[in-house]
Formats: structure tokens, sequence, C-alpha cells
């Protein structure tokens, strides 16, 4: 059987489009791919900038708890939809679909800000509520894979959400930083590990990052990624 037939036997599809995939495993074709709003972003915040600049004025001035961040682009049409079916739509298979382009996305900043892989990868965690009524952890889906990918340890377990807050949709920056006050511990009292990634979905103010940054950068780790799906554009 020649290839095009045996990949239309398995009718591989774009997630997005429908149209037909020459390889399954990439969830997405081309075209799409292409339309995703990747641009030039600071290497600190992630918040547009003219260059790929490693720190904007703001970070500059305001550093968050962390040191780097990586994502795959703007929170907008056909990314922001690709997250939204992966959360709300239990369509958790697009998981590696995903990963694969956060993948890409590293190994390009990689290449623009000479960063270093991480020694441990760590996932945001959910509230308690949220993942039952969810049935998994979007960003430990991920996570997963890029650890098996990058063979760099992982640990789901670690960070641990003490407070069940209300979702931060709908808040502004200071109102999501006072709901996330205290809201996470970590179940580890020190770390062996110099540099950490830290693998969220969506990043609006960064909010929830820099509380759990803040965690590990009391336990002493000195290099802290914040690893995306995407960026939304959002007052500071």
């Amino acid at each position: 059987m020649q290839l095009k037939n045996l990949m239309n036997f398995f009718d591989f599809r774009c997630v997005l489009c429908q149209k037909n995939l020459f390889m399954g495993n990439n969830g997405i074709c081309s075209q799409c791919n292409k339309a995703i709003e990747r641009y030039t972003y600071c290497g600190c915040c992630g918040m547009p900038t003219p260059n790929n600049v490693q720190y904007c004025g703001y970070c500059l001035n305001s550093p968050p708890y962390w040191d780097h961040m990586i994502i795959i682009g703007h929170y907008a049409p056909p990314l922001s939809k690709l997250i939204q079916q992966f959360k709300f739509h239990n369509l958790f298979w697009l998981d590696k679909t995903l990963a694969r382009l956060l993948l890409l996305s590293i190994y390009e900043a990689r290449r623009l800000h000479f960063i270093n892989f991480p020694d441990a990868i760590f996932p945001v965690p959910l509230s308690h509520l949220r993942q039952w009524m969810r049935g998994y952890n979007q960003a430990d889906l991920i996570a997963g894979y890029l650890a098996k990918w990058l063979n760099i340890p992982y640990y789901p377990q670690h960070i641990q959400r003490i407070k069940n807050t209300p979702t931060q949709l709908g808040l502004n920056a200071k109102e999501r930083k006072q709901n996330l006050k205290d809201a996470f511990a970590l179940s580890i009292q020190s770390s062996k590990y110099h540099s950490i990634a830290l693998v969220d979905d969506v990043i609006t103010t960064g909010s929830t990052l820099n509380e759990v940054a803040k965690c590990f950068k009391t336990l002493g780790v000195q290099n802290i990624q914040v690893w995306g799906l995407a960026r939304a554009y959002s007052s500071r």
C-alpha cells in the first residue's frame, strides 16, 4: 500500500481545519501552524517587543521571580481554539500536539537566548476541585511529554495548591495577585536543582507562576524558566 493511501486509510486530519494530514501525530496541518501568531517577545515576561530581547524595560525595573519565559505564541486563533478544545472540551489527546509545538519553541528560544535545559520540570497544579471536574491537569499532560522527549526529571506532585482559589477569569492584575496569595506550597524542604522549568497553559498576568516561582526561589533555586502554551496580552 502506498504511503498516501495508508494515510487516507487512517484518516489523519488537522484538528482545526479537518484537512488530511501526512503525519497523524502532528495534529495540525502546516497551514494552521503558520497561522499561529508567533511574535518577537521579551525573554523574561513574554510580552511583545520589537526584537527578541532578553529583558524588556518593565522586567528590568520590576523583575518577576522567574528568569526566562518560552511560549508558542499569542493567545489568539487558531492557537487559542486549540487550547480551549484541549482544556474545556475533553480533547485531552491534543496534549501531544501542543507539547510538540512548545518543544519547537523551546529549541528556538535556546538558539535566540542561549538558554540551557533545566535540571527538572514541574507542572503548575490545578485546584483539587477543578482537576476533579475536568478529569486531568492540562499542564501535567504537557509537562510529561516534554520531560520524556528532553530526558529531564519530572515531578508532578511537588507543587501543592493549598487554597482552592476562585477562577482568575475576569480579575485584573492586582486582584489576581491577591487571589493567589499563599495559595501554593512545596512538598520538599530543599532543592538539589540549580535550574527548573515550570509548565503552564495560558499566561495572562503571570500571577500564578510568580507565586509558584517565589516558593522555589525561597528554596535556593537559582534559575527558573516558564514554559507556556500561549501568552495573553494583559495590563501589568
